[in-house]
């Protein structure tokens, strides 16, 4: 099994590849959507913030092949790997979701990114198949030593509130919303599932990429008056069977799926790693069930981290696992200490394993 570690795109730098390299990283999956321009139609205030340092492409904008082998290029200066790129930006793909009138065309664009990352040698595009994203988080201080982190803190109002329709995912359409979207019923989003999946994996299948979907963080029925596709174990199968290819696999994401209220996160590791479907793993650790849960650091949670490695390794699994995001530390850099902790952890696990 290989160490990962997850970057922002404006933390495409040296100071976070070095960083990366230091804690034990070899490979880096990174979120290319984490910044805004108000001119644009999306805007991502709930999102990381950063400028576009150097790379020249705005929001919206398709990454170029040149684009892409750039970044690769300069993280392998470093002894790493750009491993997988996750979630598209909402204003690629919104009419896809919502089966709104521009989908036809969506997925030309959404055809040429995927056979974008393939030409660049980025083998996982991650993504999450969802109409209201992350909604009704929470940030407080319940890890160990008061440690901030996020959770759940039962049905607010952040979840409740229907999605209004100058929305898509967790992010906003700057034009004039004159109401809410149609609340679209559970059927109709695994059609549109199985729809982009038909239409999007040959592609995929052809530029040697395998896409890797992430369950719904929180894992509740509705989110916003919007249906959620993978809130329970046993609905990453059915996404599965869908279409049955090596391109069509899971961004296994321990943390939520401990959070959901049905099934067990060891059987469901053991079920999806002997089908080889995980294209890489979230190792986080949370504490709870919705609704109410919460982060916790890698050590403390409900998840017993070392038997889930050993159920990976029994399987065979010799891919990426990340700590995706994890408590900060009260400290000058509680960010950097947080993930620190968490790939030094990972890294003694590792080798107690072997």
């Amino acid at each position: 099994m290989k160490l990962g570690f997850g970057l922002y795109r404006h933390m495409l730098n040296d100071e976070h590849y070095a960083f990366a390299k230091q804690c034990g990283a070899t490979h880096i999956v990174v979120h290319m959507v984490d910044y805004f321009n108000s001119n644009e139609r999306f805007s991502r205030s709930d999102q990381p913030i950063g400028d576009n340092d150097g790379w020249g492409t705005a929001v919206g904008d398709v990454w170029t092949v040149d684009e892409l082998i750039k970044i690769r290029d300069r993280m392998q200066e470093f002894g790493l790997t750009f491993y997988a790129i996750e979630n598209f930006d909402p204003c690629h793909w919104d009419d896809i979701l919502f089966d709104g009138p521009k989908k036809l065309e969506q997925l030309e664009v959404v055809k040429n990114i995927i056979r974008n990352v393939g030409k660049a040698g980025i083998p996982v595009f991650g993504y999450n198949f969802s109409l209201a994203g992350v909604a009704g988080r929470v940030i407080e201080n319940k890890a160990r030593g008061g440690a901030q982190t996020v959770g759940l803190s039962g049905i607010n109002e952040d979840i409740l509130e229907p999605m209004p329709d100058n929305m898509a995912w967790n992010m906003k359409i700057n034009n004039h919303s004159a109401g809410y979207r149609p609340e679209t019923t559970t059927e109709q989003l695994w059609e549109r599932l199985t729809w982009f999946l038909n239409h999007i994996i040959p592609v995929a299948e052809e530029a040697g990429v395998r896409l890797a979907a992430h369950p719904d963080d929180p894992p509740l029925e509705f989110v916003r008056g919007q249906p959620r596709l993978v809130n329970q174990p046993h609905l990453y199968q059915k996404l599965l069977d869908i279409k049955p290819s090596k391109s069509n696999a899971l961004e296994f994401c321990l943390g939520t799926i401990a959070e959901m209220s049905e099934g067990n996160v060891y059987e469901a590791v053991q079920q999806y790693a002997s089908q080889d479907a995980m294209a890489y793993v979230h190792f986080r650790n949370v504490k709870g069930k919705v609704p109410h849960y919460h982060e916790t650091f890698i050590d403390e949670g409900d998840i017993d981290m070392l038997k889930v490695l050993t159920i990976l390794k029994e399987n065979n699994y010799t891919g990426v696992l990340i700590p995706d995001h994890t408590p900060q530390m009260s400290c000058d850099a509680p960010w950097h200490a947080g993930m620190a902790y968490a790939m030094g952890y990972m890294q003694a696990l590792l080798k107690v394993l072997k």
